[in-house]
């Protein structure tokens, strides 16, 4: 049970805007934003940022690279909400089922690159706590990434940081179609809705 309830969508003040993001990433206002709509100067900051950060126009990082990213670091924080989200986002951004179901298993599937197995174990070591990345893994990074994606990928991991510590502190109530889509790739892999029921 959420510990403050998310508002209902004609309470959102300016919702114009965040419905316009998030009809585009995910295809509805998710319950953290409407609990956050308390305060429309938090959100307004939180869509400006989430959208350099994660908009498919933004970069040239891939926004589905991006997404998964943004989703191993919500496995190692352990928010399950944020981790739908993340792999809805994903598949939004056009990643093929098969790749959602294989995140876990990144660093031996053949479905990544080896450039995105870089960006993908440096997000899990950026958002373990402690800290787990080290000068290799940056050295690495450099192999396939340029620092301007370099920035890209851990702006995913940090924007993420925010919503695991602010998701899984509410017990934000997590909707159905990113359950839905999270039960599909990694259900079966241990994955469950936890607090967000």
């Amino acid at each position: 049970m959420s510990r403050l309830e998310p508002l209902a969508l004609d309470q959102v003040e300016g919702l114009e805007e965040v419905e316009a993001t998030y009809q585009r990433t995910l295809g509805f206002v998710p319950n953290g934003l409407r609990i956050m709509a308390r305060r429309p100067e938090i959100v307004q900051g939180f869509i400006a940022l989430r959208r350099a950060v994660l908009d498919p126009a933004s970069g040239t990082v891939p926004a589905e690279l991006k997404n998964l990213c943004a989703h191993l670091a919500s496995r190692a924080h352990g928010c399950q909400y944020c981790q739908a989200h993340a792999l809805q986002g994903a598949g939004r951004a056009g990643a093929e089922a098969e790749r959602l179901e294989a995140v876990w298993e990144f660093q031996s599937s053949d479905l990544f690159s080896e450039a995105e197995r870089a960006a993908l174990d440096f997000s899990v070591k950026a958002a373990s706590v402690p800290n787990a990345v080290s000068d290799e893994d940056f050295d690495r990074l450099k192999e396939h990434w340029d620092e301007g994606q370099i920035v890209e990928i851990l702006a995913a991991v940090s924007l993420y940081g925010f919503l695991n510590r602010w998701n899984d502190s509410l017990a934000t109530p997590l909707e159905e179609s990113s359950a839905a889509v999270a039960e599909a790739a990694i259900g079966d892999k241990g994955w469950t809705r936890g607090k967000h029921v």
